[in-house]
């Protein structure tokens, strides 16, 4: 029987607390204590606790995991702040903002370097797979990235280029927290690859599903500004399809409205393409889109060796995530 969601997201926490602690120097360590501390649903470290619990082994064998992939996110939230001059993460002040920028290139570049440190606690086989899919995620994570700064100079980006992009940037990773669980739990090579593919999936979903919520959520409950997309002109699935929907004259005012012609508020700006968006049916093909991937992730399951419950457990849970508000 496995537990729920809000137990492992309360154990985490705790071996999170216990740790990650602040010390000398004080100006390194608040900042890393200051972002692991501020929320966040912690959907990474709880799919690698519950994997490793699916295959019979403990959660708390998987914890050093669990907090290396925790640590690993936040230090890639840290830099993309930085290079989206973000000001505000989950309805606080991101790091550079708070403090310095200084302070949170080295305070990110110290995280990635106690994610590492988490993998010495494991040992043999586990170790070295861990750490192998660790790295094959962290470059792909870097292309992921790369790929999204060049978008925002490019006048045109296909579909296909954007669904690779979010695959390599998010998508792969949610995969990796469950496939490390499966390894922690040393399952079959079988179920870690198709684990990875019912991961990889659901992480398309959700990021989509990021998408449409940074226009369409509140930001109350989303904890970011809502339309930052927008006015970041980042060309999301939104964009992309309402480009392609719109009649030309619309079309040519959305890129307009990206390319910055017009000089208008930025509140002004998202309320004029969040209109555009919605006049091309860009909203319902990216659900449209959400739901294939998320069937496609559910088609994944019978293919896993594990407790028939335990396959619903996980269906519950992709189904939960694709009608969040956060």
């Amino acid at each position: 029987m496995l537990a729920s969601i809000a137990f492992y997201q309360n154990e985490f926490n705790q071996y999170l607390n216990k740790k990650v602690q602040v010390k000398a120097p004080e100006s390194l360590y608040q900042p890393i204590s200051y972002i692991l501390n501020s929320g966040g649903k912690r959907l990474r470290p709880v799919l690698t606790l519950m994997t490793a619990e699916l295959y019979g082994t403990s959660y708390t064998k998987a914890l050093d995991a669990a907090l290396a992939i925790e640590i690993a996110h936040n230090f890639t939230l840290v830099h993309d702040d930085i290079m989206d001059n973000a000001p505000i993460r989950r309805g606080k002040e991101t790091i550079h903002t708070k403090w310095n920028l200084n302070t949170a290139i080295l305070s990110g570049d110290m995280m990635l370097v106690q994610a590492y440190q988490l993998f010495e606690n494991y040992e043999g086989r586990i170790f070295k797979d861990l750490f192998k899919l660790f790295n094959k995620t962290a470059l792909q994570a870097c292309e992921g990235q790369q790929y999204d700064i060049d978008f925002e100079r490019q006048k045109a980006v296909s579909e296909a280029a954007y669904l690779t992009m979010i695959e390599s940037k998010t998508a792969i990773g949610l995969a990796t927290c469950m496939q490390m669980g499966a390894i922690v739990a040393e399952a079959s090579e079988a179920d870690i690859h198709n684990l990875g593919l019912f991961g990889k999936n659901l992480g398309m979903a959700f990021q989509l599903q990021d998408d449409y919520l940074d226009v369409f959520g509140s930001a109350s409950t989303f904890g970011k500004a809502i339309g930052k997309d927008i006015v970041e002109n980042k060309k999301t699935y939104l964009y992309i399809k309402a480009l392609s929907n719109l009649p030309t004259e619309k079309a040519k005012q959305l890129e307009a409205l990206y390319a910055n012609n017009a000089v208008i508020h930025a509140e002004e700006k998202v309320a004029l393409v969040k209109k555009l968006f919605v006049e091309s049916g860009a909203p319902t093909l990216l659900q449209n889109q959400v739901n294939a991937y998320t069937e496609a992730a559910f088609d994944i399951l019978p293919k896993l060796h594990i407790a028939q419950g335990h396959q619903l457990v996980l269906k519950h849970l992709g189904q939960r995530l694709m009608k969040r508000a956060v």
